[in-house]
C-alpha cells in the first residue's frame, strides 16, 4: 500500500461514524424538509469554518419537523437500523468544577439528546418546553441539551431564564453536532438503552414527537 493510499484509509476511519449516522437516520428527510421551508427560512448564525454548510442547513431553522419514522409512518421507507450514537463529554453549562456532560454517564438508559443554542430562534420556543417536560417527568427521562456554537454568558442566561433544570453541555466549536450530522438548530435524537440513535426530530420538537421519541427508544426494554 503506497503512503498516499494509506493516508486515504485513516481519513476514511476517522469519519466512517458521522457518515454512518447521516446515511441511517434519513437524509432524505432533510432534504425533504428544506425544499418545504424554501424561502421563508430563518437565517441563523454559524460557524465561520462552516458558514456554507450552516446557511443551506438553516432551511429548516424555523422549525419544520422531521424524522425518518416519519417516513416509515407516511409508508414512504421502512425505520432505519439503529446506529451507535458518538460518544461525547462537555464541560457542564454553569459549573466551574470541571464537571462534564458525558454520554457514558447515561450507561444503560434512554436518552434524549437536543442541539439547540441561545440565537437559534426555533430554540426559544423549544426550550422552555423542553424544560417544563424535564420537570414533569420527575426524573424518569434523561435528557441533555447540547449548546451549540454559543457564547458562554448568552447561553448560561438563556438556560436560567427558560428554567433548564436538565444537564447542558457547551459546544462553543460545535464539535459534537459535527459528529452527529447537525448543520442547522434545533435537533433532537432519541438514544435507546445501548445509545443506539432509533429517532431524530429535524427543527423545533414537539410534545407528540417527545412522546413518540420516547417510545421508540423505550421499545424492548
Amino acid at each position: 500500500m503506497t503512503a498516499r493510499a494509506a493516508g486515504q484509509d485513516g481519513k476514511a476511519e476517522a469519519t466512517a461514524t458521522t457518515d454512518k449516522v447521516k446515511r441511517s437516520m434519513g437524509q432524505q428527510t432533510w432534504k425533504a424538509a428544506a425544499r418545504e421551508v424554501g424561502r421563508s427560512a430563518l437565517r441563523h448564525k454559524v460557524l465561520s469554518a462552516v458558514i456554507a454548510v450552516c446557511v443551506a442547513g438553516s432551511l429548516v431553522a424555523i422549525g419544520v419537523v422531521g424524522s425518518a419514522s416519519g417516513q416509515a409512518a407516511s409508508g414512504q421507507a421502512a425505520q432505519p437500523a439503529p446506529v451507535a450514537a458518538p460518544t461525547f463529554s462537555l464541560p457542564l453549562l454553569g459549573d466551574k468544577s470541571g464537571q462534564q456532560v458525558a454520554l457514558s454517564a447515561y450507561r444503560g438508559r434512554p436518552l434524549i439528546v437536543n442541539f439547540f443554542a441561545s440565537w437559534c430562534e426555533p430554540c426559544q420556543t423549544e426550550t422552555p418546553l423542553l424544560a417544563k417536560f424535564y420537570r414533569s417527568q420527575k426524573g424518569a427521562v434523561a435528557l441533555v441539551g447540547l449548546d451549540e456554537n454559543d457564547t458562554l454568558g448568552h447561553a448560561t442566561s438563556f438556560t436560567r431564564a427558560d428554567g433548564v433544570t436538565y444537564p447542558v453541555g457547551w459546544d462553543p466549536n460545535f464539535t459534537v453536532a459535527s459528529a452527529y450530522g447537525v448543520n442547522a438548530l434545533p435537533q433532537t435524537f432519541f438514544l435507546n438503552s445501548r445509545h443506539q440513535i432509533v429517532d431524530r426530530v429535524f427543527g423545533q420538537v414537539t410534545l407528540a414527537r417527545l412522546n413518540q421519541g420516547i417510545a421508540r427508544a423505550t421499545a424492548g426494554g
